[in-house]
């Protein structure tokens, strides 16, 4: 496979707002491309920087409904505040502001671009920030989601005949990639993610594993709060890459929420931005063509740090744990004190880690009674 990684981007990613007292800001997606130029991550003669472009009516029709659309862009053309609760447009978790439609298939087109960049053109990697929009239902936003980028592209493929493996290791579950292909025995959905029993989208159990054709293929991983980067790593080892092996996709898709990390403000998971890398070479090292995308994470600056040394990983460019002087001036004008690109090694609270342990065991025992053998593991 030729050497080349894609770093899909646009100015305008971090021209919007959900508003300032909102959790999601999408400053960090200007805080990542400034860190990653600081650090030289941009520079390589293998790296190609391709400028996202808004998804087309046609490729949003493939999973959403025509009636939410229509809503969706009228709310956006104008200041004033807008409501529809049956589309979930307008509350505080999913507000509309002037140009939403416009930023939001922006984004989402990133995520066609980057799985095009790999299948098309035959980059080994390619990486969209800006995508990872997994709770956006077919007439319904959610989770600060509203259109799903990661269906509409998967659908894409699914016309080809191409078998999809979508992994999704964002601290909420993605429920919204799972539901669109619950049924399908052509897309292989796992997510690792924070339990649901108390924790929104209160859903993604371990057994739900599928319906119909498509029973089997739906991959639910969900970890006690408090998890550290033990319980990640064993859950890659015992599950998610014997399942990616047996499996065989012709392309794997990653959700690479950053809100895994031990820092994040709205989450109570406790890995470290080593889980970050052990997962990204993991990926890499399967030989898959890999298109990674964002998702959560609610620290601007870890945000930044996670989605750059996944990037290091995967555009094979190795990086230092020192910030240069560029990059402290840069953190220390944003009033950052953390000058470390990495976590310190972490363990989670012995009686935390225990439980952690005991719920891990008893998904991977349901597994390998109900799961496995379906596909000869």
């Amino acid at each position: 496979m030729p050497g080349e990684s894609a770093f899909i981007y646009s100015n305008r990613f971090g021209e919007f707002s959900f508003g300032g007292n909102h959790p999601f800001k999408v400053e960090r997606f200007v805080l990542t491309y400034r860190l990653l130029e600081s650090l030289h991550l941009l520079k390589s003669p293998e790296i190609r920087i391709v400028e996202a472009s808004p998804a087309s009516d046609t490729d949003l029709l493939s999973f959403h409904r025509q009636d939410y659309l229509h809503i969706l862009k009228e709310f956006s053309r104008e200041e004033s505040r807008r409501a529809d609760f049956r589309f979930g447009l307008g509350d505080l978790e999913n507000p509309v502001f002037k140009g939403l439609f416009d930023w939001t298939s922006l984004c989402c087109g990133g995520t066609i671009e980057a799985v095009r960049q790999v299948m098309d053109l035959k980059c080994r990697a390619a990486f969209n920030m800006a995508g990872g929009w997994h709770h956006a239902h077919a007439a319904r936003a959610s989770g600060f989601s509203y259109l799903n980028d990661a269906v509409i592209a998967i659908n894409n493929l699914l016309k080809h005949g191409i078998k999809v493996a979508y992994v999704d290791l964002d601290a909420h579950h993605g429920d919204g990639v799972q539901e669109a292909f619950y049924s399908s025995a052509q897309v292989l959905t796992m997510s690792l993610h924070e339990t649901g029993k108390d924790f929104f989208p209160y859903s993604g159990f371990a057994r739900e594993m599928g319906i119909g054709e498509g029973y089997g293929y739906a991959v639910n991983i969900p970890l006690a709060s408090h998890s550290d980067d033990l319980i990640f790593e064993q859950a890659f080892q015992r599950i998610i890459l014997p399942m990616l092996s047996a499996f065989a996709p012709d392309i794997l898709i990653t959700q690479m929420g950053m809100d895994i990390l031990r820092t994040d403000p709205l989450t109570r998971l406790e890995m470290t931005t080593g889980a970050v890398e052990f997962a990204a070479r993991a990926f890499l090292n399967t030989g898959l063509p890999w298109v990674a995308l964002g998702g959560g994470g609610y620290d601007k600056l870890n945000t930044a740090r996670g989605w750059a040394l996944l990037w290091a990983v995967m555009s094979g460019q190795r990086v230092g744990d020192a910030f240069p002087e560029t990059t402290r001036t840069l953190l220390e004008a944003h009033g950052y004190e953390q000058m470390l690109l990495r976590d310190r090694p972490h363990l989670a609270q012995p009686d935390d880690f225990c439980r952690a342990q005991d719920q891990l065991d008893r998904t991977v025992s349901l597994f390998e009674r109900r799961l496995f053998p379906l596909h000869g593991i």
